[in-house]
């Protein structure tokens, strides 16, 4: 077997700007996939993709197209690991198998590289909005729920605020703030929540047309990501009359209130400016003051 070539885009991304472990880890890669392949009787079956954290080697096991998944130090494997299991396939990608002491994780083998980043607004929006649907699970009520969340960002998003220089307006972060209290204070019930759901986390499939990857279990509000759904293409609406339009696609397709959906972009787009800014990100931030400016008032 040929030595795997770590894609130089994924050793380009922000994850390892600071990350010393995470890029010891990198010029590992090669090597933990040939154990890995050793160990799970695999043959590599073409060149490896990426998000924005993992890598996925496309591999063959007797003939099955299988993928295998990679993560580094610091990532919660046996959390998207339950996660999968709960899903069991319903929306999610299949896991196949399970290596949690090396982050390792064998997958059906869906299109790495078609994601609903490449579908226009609106073939993309509406599928996101059917996923939180169909995500919508019962789910034990030891899963961190988005109420949860919701208390961690009242406590904590002003002084991340201050301490990146009060990007906004304060009555924004007030606004922000009363939406964390209220969230916070609503019972999360017992459905399954993607906590991370966007379009580059979305990718075609034999088995179905789309089908979410590198999932976030949470309980709760199934709209708590719709801020990212928003700003992951906000270049592409051109006005305020775009951004709205998209928002109700999104909240239709997943039958939720729009109140409460408009109270989850903020938040999520306030934690998110100040994470970028604390950073140093430049593309993003600008793209949650846009969302901020609109949905704050």
């Amino acid at each position: 077997m040929s030595a795997l070539t770590v894609p130089e885009s994924f050793r380009a991304m922000p994850r390892w700007w600071h990350d010393d472990a995470g890029r010891t880890w990198l010029d590992t890669l090669p090597a933990l996939v040939e154990e890995h392949c050793g160990t799970w009787g695999l043959v590599v079956d073409g060149e490896p993709w990426h998000g924005s954290n993992a890598l996925v080697v496309p591999v063959r096991r007797d003939g099955e197209p299988l993928a295998l998944r990679l993560a580094p130090p610091g990532d919660d494997v046996a959390q998207e690991v339950r996660a999968l299991r709960l899903w069991a396939g319903r929306g999610t990608v299949r896991l196949v198998d399970a290596d949690l002491g090396a982050r390792a994780t064998l997958l059906e083998r869906l299109e790495g590289s078609r994601t609903l980043q490449d579908e226009p607004l609106d073939v993309a929006l509406p599928v996101l909005g059917a996923l939180m649907r169909t995500l919508a699970v019962p789910v034990p009520d030891d899963v961190p729920s988005t109420s949860e969340v919701a208390a961690g960002l009242r406590d904590s998003l002003e002084a991340g605020w201050r301490a990146v220089g009060q990007p906004t307006p304060r009555r924004q972060l007030d606004h922000v703030l009363a939406c964390a209290a209220e969230r916070a204070g609503a019972p999360a019930g017992d459905r399954a929540v993607n906590g991370d759901l966007h379009v580059g986390q979305v990718l075609a499939a034999e088995r179905a047309p789309w089908l979410v990857v590198d999932p976030v279990l949470l309980r709760g509000d199934r709209e708590h990501d719709l801020g990212r759904v928003l700003w992951s293409r906000l270049d592409e609406l051109p006005d305020d009359a775009a951004v709205r339009h998209a928002f109700r696609t999104v909240v239709d397709a997943a039958e939720v209130p729009a109140e409460r959906a408009a109270s989850w972009v903020v938040l999520r787009s306030m934690s998110y400016l100040v994470w970028g800014l604390e950073r140093g990100l430049t593309i993003d931030p600008p793209r949650c003051r846009r969302l901020l400016d609109l949905f704050c008032g």
